[in-house]
């Protein structure tokens, strides 16, 4: 085995593509905190009806510049809480 092959460099660590969602403010009464509701639009399993369907995340605001009732994006991030693990890219509208 040559020299070449066996100092091959170690896999390098690339970062994965984080998830992001959009969604309203619905409360920003914590601490560089905001909860934010991101509503889908699925088929019912059975009756293939549209339904619409609402997630609430909690998502770190360092700047604290969002407000109830904007619309917001935001990235998946590292566990930041027991309960924040998003963090706010930008905020869409006021």
């Amino acid at each position: 085995m040559s020299e070449a092959t066996a100092a091959a460099p170690a896999a390098e660590k690339t970062q994965g593509v984080r998830k992001s969602r959009v969604g309203t403010v619905v409360s920003d009464k914590m601490n560089k905190t905001i909860v934010v509701e991101v509503e889908r639009r699925v088929p019912h399993p059975k009756y293939k009806k549209i339904v619409r369907m609402t997630s609430k995340f909690y998502a770190h605001d360092e700047k604290e510049e969002a407000k109830e009732g904007d619309k917001v994006r935001i990235v998946e991030t590292r566990p930041i809480s027991k309960l924040k693990c998003w963090s706010l890219a930008e905020v869409l509208k006021h």
